[in-house]
């Protein structure tokens, strides 16, 4: 019989193969292109198989699932999959299979599914990139190795949501802080619009000149690399190599990939601007100014959540009102945190709430204590 941290192992496990499962058949019913829709459907049918390994020891030890719902974080991207579609939540998935490609690492009775794991790792970071999953092995390696560089950077997901959390608990903590001083209504509700409009506009502000900055950078770093590669070919042809050795490549093939790809100074340039500088020429880091409006938008939705009671009521009902909203949004932040911080939906909104109620009930005594002192 199995021990205790064993059982408990399987049960994750499984719970982790039914999650990726579910997403990926969710993946090949929204995906139009056909190509696609096949490499989503291995990869469910793979991950069925794996979580059947699971179930069958859970089954022999003599523990029986209590039920085959789906977990909330599994519900909730099938749900972000089909209203924004694949490119909105693959940078997430890609993120999260490629953090947990060696879970299986050092457990003997996995068999082949950690090679499976590193297999699936790759192609949806491929898929995520923007690749033909059917490419070749060595164009693979580059693509998730120019992929990966920034799994840890966000995407469109985390953006949200901690754009949204930053509106939310800067807002909370301001209308408790002026609330704990004692001040009426109107002056509540003054400061948490007042409060909502400075903040989404510093924040829209701020997300433009990072932007217009980074996208000014890269294009001094590729004017300088593309100066580099009419002066000195060799060397940039010699530091090709050196890229594809460290891919994995034998020194042979490794020579000649570069060989081939310095016949297109273009394809150089854009190959050198990707490995070496760490920058995709497409994007150059977005546009200044839908990352400037989205942040606006975003921050305004976290915020309004706390100042909405003080436009119908006043006082201390208020105030409940406000901590209660801003709780539930708390929660629900926290649940969209799970979605790419590896841990359940309950624990990241639970801690989400927690670190919030901390910070306004800090700023509420703070304007407890100010409001006493002035007055």
């Amino acid at each position: 019989m199995a021990s205790k941290d064993e059982v408990k192992r399987y049960r994750a496990n499984l719970s982790d193969e039914l999650h990726s499962a579910a997403l990926y058949e969710t993946l090949a019913r929204v995906e139009k292109d056909d190509t696609r829709k096949q490499v989503y459907g291995d990869l469910a049918r793979s991950e069925r198989d794996h979580a059947q390994v699971w179930a069958d020891k859970l089954k022999a030890n003599g523990v029986h699932q209590k039920g085959t719902g789906q977990a909330v974080k599994t519900r909730l991207m099938q749900m972000l999959v089909r209203l924004f579609g694949a490119g909105f939540v693959l940078p997430t998935l890609a993120a999260a299979e490629y953090a947990d490609r060696n879970k299986y690492h050092g457990q003997p009775d996995a068999g082949r599914m950690s090679a499976d794991e590193h297999h699936h790792a790759a192609v949806v970071q491929t898929l995520a990139h923007g690749g033909d999953p059917d490419m070749s092995q060595g164009a693979r390696i580059a693509a998730a190795e120019s992929w990966h560089k920034g799994v840890s950077s966000g995407n469109d997901l985390r953006a949200a949501v901690l754009g949204a959390n930053d509106g939310l608990v800067s807002n909370f903590c301001l209308i408790m802080g002026v609330a704990g001083a004692g001040t009426g209504n109107k002056a509540i509700l003054l400061t948490g619009l007042a409060g909502l409009i400075a903040g989404a506009c510093s924040m829209a502000l701020g997300e433009w000149l990072s932007v217009t900055n980074a996208r000014e950078l890269a294009s001094t770093q590729i004017a300088r690399e593309a100066d580099e590669l009419e002066m000195s070919p060799e060397a940039e042809e010699h530091e090709l190599t050196l890229i594809y050795r460290a891919k994995g490549l034998d020194a042979d093939e490794a020579r000649r990939v570069a060989s081939q790809m310095m016949r297109d100074k273009d394809k150089a340039l854009d190959t050198l601007t990707r490995e070496e500088l760490g920058l995709d020429p497409a994007e150059l880091g977005g546009n200044p100014w839908s990352a400037a409006g989205v942040s606006f938008c975003l921050f305004s939705v976290g915020a309004i959540f706390p100042a909405m009671p003080f436009l119908w009521t006043h006082g201390f009902s208020a105030i409940v009102q406000c901590i209660v909203l801003s709780t539930l949004a708390l929660a629900s932040i926290g649940v969209f945190t799970s979605l790419f911080n590896g841990r359940s939906a309950v624990f990241s909104a639970l801690r989400q709430v927690a670190i919030g109620l901390i910070a306004a009930a800090f700023t509420f005594g703070i304007g407890r204590l100010l409001g006493v002192s002035i007055s």
